[in-house]
């Protein structure tokens, strides 16, 4: 299973879904889905562009837990 971590992300930096969507042209229900952990799949246009966005790494917003685990870092 993978964890979204945006949702904590954009917490900290007290962004709101519509800030994300207009600052990296991302689609507002693509934003959503990852934010609410419901997206099935991304593009990795998608998760570049996070990346560019959050100055960060790929790690810092998907981790792999596996067997379903609910580790949080």
């Amino acid at each position: 299973m993978l964890k979204c971590h945006l949702s904590r992300i954009m917490g900290e930096r007290k962004l709101k879904i519509v800030d994300v969507a207009r600052d990296t042209g991302i689609n507002r229900g693509t934003i959503t889905r990852l934010y609410h952990e419901t997206a099935s799949r991304v593009e990795l246009e998608v998760v570049e562009e996070l990346c560019r966005y959050f100055d960060c790494q790929v790690g810092d917003i998907f981790e792999y837990q596996p067997n379903g685990t609910n580790k949080s870092l």
